[in-house]
């Protein structure tokens, strides 16, 4: 087929799926969020923690230190696959459920690396399917996450007034396609761009973000990177809000310390007892704030691949 003709289907093809999505999200947005879900609990937000099957210092460790701060209007989750688990295996994870009743377990999962944005999208559609929410926070269990400060600024948002859904985190958009290594796509066409997404250490979807890509699970591209997916899957919902915000510091290493951070990333066990004694004592996170490296504001009005310039005073 000439170039030409394909180059033409390509788009026709780009544009009729973002009609289709455009379409789907807005009647999504009238449907059954304004009536009463039945044996649905409610939260104002729901927090989804990826978590390996061995973590479990880790997720004792987060039980103890910033979730111990979260409200009765916040639920949380541990997220792990079982699928091809050995039967000591599976005992030891539901007699840590039995205690604290904060695991998620995906029975169709094979929890690795490589499935990774299955988990976030089996996961977004038990959410989905059993709460009622506002909110979804994701990160992994290697994040501190500031839950008091986060509520409130969500409170800020909605106060607002704006009729839009809202996608929050740190973001990126001149990331180049991985051809190699982990993480590498071999079947990204799209552009040699990622299209911007929010970095995975740590992001906020608005429930009608979350209905939308839980009710189209059987149609979507899973990429490698499940930060990647989730930029992807909601490329087409025109209405709204990417919120860039450098108090995420959720890049594949932590930018220092701040103690304007919400959500901080790559972070051991230790560190995060440190933050939580030092958060609860002082309400800061930081004996001493330090950077490492310098932090961007996202320039939403120039193209992708320049959006996002390092300079100083950024935390």
């Amino acid at each position: 087929m000439p170039k030409v003709k394909l180059s033409l289907i390509y788009i026709l093809g780009i544009f009729l799926f973002t009609i289709f999505g455009v379409h789907h999200f807005s009647t999504l947005q009238c449907s059954d969020k304004n009536k009463k879900l039945v044996n649905k609990q409610k939260f104002r937000l729901l927090i989804l923690v990826l978590s390996a099957p061995e973590n479990i210092e880790r997720r004792d460790t987060i039980r103890k230190t910033w979730l111990s701060l979260r409200q009765d209007e916040v639920k949380s989750f541990f997220a792990i696959g079982t699928l091809n688990f050995r039967p000591e295996q599976l005992q030891t994870v539901e007699s840590e459920n039995q205690k604290h009743n904060d695991i998620l377990l995906l029975p169709k999962l094979l929890d690795s690396y490589g499935t990774v944005t299955k988990k976030v999208l089996q996961s977004f559609v038990h959410m989905y399917e059993n709460y009622d929410f506002d909110f979804v926070l994701k990160c992994d269990d290697d994040s501190f996450a500031v839950v008091d400060q986060i509520l409130k600024e969500l409170n800020r948002w909605q106060n607002k007034g704006l009729r839009k859904e809202l996608y929050w985190g740190y973001f990126n958009g001149r990331a180049r396609v991985k051809r190699s290594g982990p993480w590498k796509e071999t079947d990204w066409f799209l552009c040699d761009y990622y299209l911007p997404y929010a970095l995975g250490g740590g992001y906020i979807l608005s429930y009608n973000l979350v209905k939308f890509i839980a009710e189209n699970e059987d149609i979507l591209k899973l990429q490698n990177s499940e930060d990647v997916s989730v930029g992807l899957w909601v490329a087409p919902v025109a209405n709204i809000e990417r919120k860039h915000d450098p108090r995420f510091d959720t890049e594949y290493r932590s930018r220092g310390c701040s103690n304007q951070y919400l959500v901080t990333h790559k972070q051991s066990s230790q560190d995060m007892k440190k933050m939580y004694e030092f958060y609860t004592r002082t309400g800061n996170l930081c004996a001493q704030e330090v950077s490492t490296y310098l932090g961007y504001q996202y320039n939403w009005t120039v193209a992708p691949s320049q959006c996002c310039d390092r300079r100083p005073g950024i935390p």
